[in-house]
Formats: C-alpha cells, structure tokens, sequence
C-alpha cells in the first residue's frame, strides 16, 4: 500500500496535477477507515465521508465512498 500512499501525497501536495485526485483521496480515506476500525463491524461508507473530510478536506458524497470501499476490497483481495 505504500504506492496508494505516495499517490494520496502526491494527489494533496499539487492537487491540480492530478485528474484521479478525488479518486485517489477517496482511496486513501477507505485505507485508513479499515485500518482504523476495531472490532468486526465492516466499514461504512459513512466513516470514510467523514475520514475524507477530516483528514483530506474532501466532501465525498456516499456514491463515492461505496466505490472506494469497494475499489479498496478489491486492491486487498489481489494482495
């Protein structure tokens, strides 16, 4: 995941660089809402809304943060 990592930097560092910025940023937010999780509950597209905007500034409406929630499952499940 350290790739997502140097995206997400990159993506907040010059955001007009990147055309994938929100994607990225959406990414980025479904990573930690996983990784910030306790217990079994799975991850709501709620939390990563609100990871989003704490942490990367970014109104993200809940079609989005499904997508991202899923892109992340999938990016987990391939290793």
């Amino acid at each position: 995941m350290t790739g997502l990592w140097r995206q997400v930097l990159s993506a907040l560092n010059q955001p007009d660089a990147r055309p994938d910025r929100e994607q990225l940023l959406a990414l980025g937010a479904a990573e930690l809402a996983h990784a910030r999780r306790t217990g079994t509950e799975p991850v709501t597209a709620e939390e990563v809304q609100r990871i989003a905007l704490t942490e990367f500034s970014l109104l993200l409406d809940v079609a989005g943060a499904r997508v991202a929630l899923s892109q992340r499952q999938r990016r987990a499940a391939r290793g």
